[in-house]
């Protein structure tokens, strides 16, 4: 085994030191998934289909390429932070979103086989808010029809 300092490997190694800290509340890591979305608010992204009839063990694996949740997971920061994958069930704990809350924006049953990066934004800007209330939960369903 071959010794190197400190400063060796990180020139070689390509040590990336100017990740911004991370502060891993449920709401910031929310709208740190919206500020990436937003970069290309017109960007079409995949969805996946029918969640809702999925059983709960293959809804947790379901994934797509391209989707909201892939985006997410090209995040270096949201991977160092521990999101693992791509798939339903590890954004719903990492993000700690509900079935509800997830199904809204990256079903096929709301916006058909594709989904506008903006719109997957704000859906995650609203389940960011603290405790909305009842009114402003009806009103959202209403909106996501």
């Amino acid at each position: 085994m071959k010794h190197h300092t400190l400063g060796a490997l990180r020139s070689t190694a390509g040590v990336h030191t100017n990740i911004q800290a991370f502060t891993t509340t449920r709401e910031a890591r929310l709208l740190r998934w919206a500020e990436l979305l937003e970069k290309t608010p017109d960007r079409r992204l995949r969805t996946l289909p029918e969640t809702e009839y999925q059983p709960a063990s293959v809804r947790d694996r379901m994934r797509c390429a391209d989707s909201p949740i892939a985006v997410a997971y090209e995040d270096a920061v949201f991977r160092a932070e521990g999101l693992k994958d791509d798939t339903y069930g590890q954004a719903k704990r990492f993000f700690e979103l509900t079935d509800w809350q997830l199904h809204g924006f990256v079903c096929s049953c709301h916006s058909g086989a594709t989904v506008r990066s903006g719109s997957a934004a704000q859906c995650l800007r609203r389940a960011a808010r603290p405790n909305p209330g009842l009114l402003a939960m009806l009103w959202d369903a209403l909106l996501l029809r």
